[in-house]
């Protein structure tokens, strides 16, 4: 699988500005009517694995408002 490369985009270039909305823009689903990213896709837009995002985000529950995670039901999976 080809990794995305996030980088400043330069000012002067207007189309790295829109690749990069593109890609994230396909990384988006709509799920309970709200916009989502799985864990697995942020986890690749930032370069570390799955594993560390999710221990980041339990380790330091209070940067992440309720309105920026929940998890999947039982019956959702």
């Amino acid at each position: 699988m080809d990794k995305l490369k996030m980088s400043t985009p330069d000012r002067t270039d207007k189309n790295s500005i829109s690749i990069s909305s593109i890609a994230i823009n396909d990384k988006i689903f709509v799920f309970r009517e709200f916009q989502v990213m799985i864990d697995k896709d942020l986890a690749e837009l930032y370069g570390v694995e799955t594993k560390r995002l999710n221990e980041q985000v339990k380790r330091n529950i209070e940067r992440f408002p309720e309105e920026f995670r929940f998890q999947l039901t039982k019956e959702e999976k």
